[in-house]
């Protein structure tokens, strides 16, 4: 695979050149975006808006669209038909490292081909301002990217001396030291314990806040959803089913149309939390110590 978080392709002039800076307004539009596999359709005319600034997270069944999403957001994958406008600029047309200095991706799969130091794979993010040839700025943003996944003790091992969940915070390093104004993150929990899940949790939320960056992410702890995220989309069968606050996608309906299971959803200490238990499984006197909402 490319070590770089796009597949450079070389920037293609077009009518709409990309703003100086964000504009006031600006974010990721997808419009009306259909794509396929093969004969297999996995997105069905999907529109949706992420704004300037917080955290949306996308959940549903496995096949529901959501990383194929993400793949045509970040022009990784294209569309049958649709487009996309990251800052008002159709991401099909103008791409290359102009795209890679707004917007950073996470991919679900990242295996790399060759031995590489986790410093050096984090460097790989700054490849998009500097072109290979790094700067003391450089360094900084590697720095706090290294501190904040608390890698600054494994910087200089390889990552196939890591566990899964290290290298996984490896490549979340790279995708914080990118800098984007949008991050967009498929599956960034994948095999991370609780303390690690919560803590990049919280981390996001915070950036999101403090530095006014979009990110979208794709999850299928719909708790963890739920604590950390400003907006939930919820997608089944190629399509969107449901987008709206925590409290309006944790419902018991809701979760049922989405999931087509039961679930009871319960609110504890100001969050909301969906039991997976089927009548039958229910433990015994659950009911009495969460309130259902």
């Amino acid at each position: 695979m490319s070590l770089l978080p796009f597949r450079r392709r070389g920037d293609r002039t077009s009518a709409t050149p990309w703003p100086a800076e964000r504009p006031t307004g600006g974010g990721i539009e997808a419009n009306s975006v259909c794509a396929s596999y093969g004969d297999t359709q996995v997105l069905r005319d999907v529109t949706a808006c992420f704004a300037q600034g917080g955290v949306t997270s996308l959940i549903g069944p496995n096949g529901a669209g959501k990383s194929t999403l993400l793949g045509v957001m970040s022009r990784l994958q294209g569309a049958d038909s649709g487009h996309v406008l990251v800052d008002g600029v159709d991401v099909s047309v103008n791409g290359g490292r102009e795209l890679a200095r707004r917007l950073a991706v996470l991919r679900q799969e990242n295996a790399v081909s060759i031995r590489l130091t986790v410093r050096e794979l984090v460097a790989f993010g700054r490849f998009p301002h500097n072109g290979g040839r790094p700067t003391p700025g450089d360094d900084e943003h590697v720095g706090y990217a290294l501190a904040a996944m608390e890698l600054e003790g494994l910087a200089d091992r390889y990552l196939d001396e890591l566990s899964g969940g290290q290298r996984q915070r490896a490549h979340i390093a790279m995708v914080l030291a990118q800098d984007t104004d949008y991050v967009l993150l498929d599956e960034p929990l994948n095999n991370l314990d609780l303390r690690h899940a919560t803590s990049i949790m919280r981390l996001l939320r915070r950036t999101a806040a403090e530095r006014d960056k979009t990110v979208v992410l794709v999850i299928h702890d719909i708790n963890i959803a739920a604590a950390y995220s400003d907006r939930i989309i919820a997608m089944k069968d190629g399509s969107i089913v449901a987008d709206g606050t925590p409290a309006q996608i944790m419902r018991t309906d809701v979760l049922r149309l989405v999931y087509d299971m039961e679930m009871q959803v319960a609110e504890v200490a100001g969050r909301y939390v969906a039991l997976y238990f089927d009548g039958e499984d229910e433990p015994e006197g659950i009911g009495a110590v969460l309130s259902t909402a």
